[in-house]
């Protein structure tokens, strides 16, 4: 099996192949990952290599000599360290001549040497590579797309929210040519972000969620997010290697047809759809139950995934696998089988209550989404909500919408944070009592007004901008397994 070895990175990085380092070598960015890992069979035999990286509060220069200690095989570097090792200077152009490990990579920049590394190893190997961007959901697809192609091809992907200018390059350096395909979640704050990220991707097939108000802050606006979001499909090959997987169901989504050179399938719930679904059931934590519809063809499936919302997951793992060859035998099997967990977790709770873990990340459709799950619920419902960060100017209408959501909805309202006061009035417009609301300016507060108003089974929804660290919340009012 072909898989990076030292020799490849330098290449890639300087265009020099030195001679006797065809070590398999994996990168890592944390010095503390260099220890050994046995969670993959190909990464029993291959050695780390450390990028270095400065940040705001931490500079990876400074751990260099614990990566050594802990068996790093390398480290790309941009400044001088104290180690004792061979440095092979690509920032002064060194000629090549014989080295020894471990070794000093010196370059200009560190993030240009592992994006160029990234470039090289994904032509050296060129799987057919699936990009997936849009405002919710890219994650959660991502999953459910790797599980589809995987019931006939190796799939490789990007790990947790691996979606950005260091992630993804890392993501391509894990292939090897047992890959047929990769699947790249592609995140964004402004314009050209992803255009980048497509640039060293090179995709063959973009897959597009949705437009929503998330990082507006940053994006200065909806308009610009949807034409950073446009970058994906204006970046792919023309048809028919291009295939640009659409949601016809937003409408600014749907426009991006008219911006790409590749073949258009678009899904939805629309009958106008290429592949369409209808008849969607939410059956609480069993699943959603949905009709298909393409070329003439119905299909029943039953999917494990929660929320109506779901119903565009499976939409879309299902146009990436009907569009690559799949059959629906092939289909259905993917969307079945066992995967790593999403986002939404349901975990125990005291009183024997069920608390809905969906504190990873928070926007308006994602509460929403969430809501409106827990709407399906049977029993007495607690939404527990944090602020939504990064809304920019839709901040005050976006939490004003989610707890007017609320308020036909849930027994009681538990807000966090500073942002969240217009969750609350939002609820108290909309009909929910104000004995019922419950203003907290943080965790430790909300806790406490948690175990104060839970009564046994209830549901109680957590949900906040990962910045909240409502996990807490969750960890608090968790029963223990023995």
């Amino acid at each position: 099996m072909k898989q990076l070895t030292l020799v490849d990175l330098i290449e890639g990085i300087s265009g020099w192949r030195p001679a006797g380092m065809e070590t398999p070598v994996h990168p890592i960015l944390d010095s503390r990952a260099a220890e050994p890992r046995r969670e993959e069979s190909r990464r029993e035999e291959s050695r780390p290599v450390f990028f270095a990286f400065k940040g705001e509060n931490v500079d990876g220069h400074d751990y260099v000599a614990d990566a050594f200690k802990r068996g790093a095989i390398a480290a790309v570097i941009e400044r001088d360290v104290d180690v004792a090792a061979d440095t092979l200077d690509v920032a002064r152009s060194t000629p090549p001549q014989a080295f020894t490990t471990p070794l000093l990579i010196r370059v200009r920049n560190t993030l240009d040497a592992l994006q160029n590394a990234a470039r090289f190893w994904r032509q050296q190997l060129n799987p057919r590579v699936i990009g997936i961007t849009g405002s919710v959901g890219k994650t959660t697809t991502k999953e459910v797309v790797t599980k589809v192609l995987a019931s006939r091809y190796h799939v490789q992907r990007s790990t947790g929210s691996y979606n950005n200018e260091i992630g993804l390059p890392l993501t391509l350096l894990q292939l090897t040519d047992a890959d047929a395909y990769i699947v790249l979640e592609m995140g964004m704050y402004v314009r050209g972000d992803i255009r980048m990220l497509a640039e060293i991707a090179r995709p063959h097939v973009g897959i597009v969620t949705n437009v929503e108000p998330v990082h507006l802050s940053r994006a200065g606006s909806i308009e610009n997010i949807t034409l950073a979001k446009r970058e994906l499909v204006e970046s792919l090959p023309p048809a028919p290697e291009g295939v640009a997987i659409l949601n016809y169901d937003d409408r600014r989504v749907q426009a991006m047809a008219e911006s790409t050179q590749a073949r258009v399938f678009f899904y939805g719930l629309s009958p106008q759809a290429d592949l369409w679904a209808d008849e969607v059931e939410t059956q609480g934590l069993e699943g959603i139950r949905l009709r298909l519809h393409y070329a003439g063809e119905q299909l029943y499936v039953k999917v494990p995934l929660l929320g109506r919302h779901s119903a565009h997951t499976v939409l879309r793992a299902a146009a990436a696998g009907l569009t690559e060859g799949l059959d629906w035998q092939d289909i259905v099997d993917g969307l079945h089988a066992p995967g790593p967990q999403l986002r939404l977790v349901a975990v125990q709770g005291l009183q024997d209550s069920l608390v809905l873990d969906d504190t990873y990340n928070s926007s308006q459709a994602s509460a929403l989404a969430a809501l409106n799950l827990l709407k399906t619920m049977e029993g007495r419902k607690i939404a527990v909500l944090g602020d939504m960060l990064e809304l920019g100017d839709y901040e005050e209408a976006g939490h004003l919408k989610v707890g007017c959501r609320t308020a036909n909805i849930v027994a009681e309202l538990i807000t966090v944070g500073e942002r969240a006061r217009f969750i609350a009035q939002g609820a108290e417009l909309c009909g929910l009592p104000r004995n019922r609301i419950h203003e907290t300016p943080d965790c430790e507060t909300a806790i406490a007004v948690l175990r104060g108003i839970l009564q046994p089974q209830d549901i109680i929804l957590v949900k906040g901008s990962r910045a909240m660290r409502m996990e807490q919340i969750v960890m608090a009012i968790s029963k223990e397994v023995p």
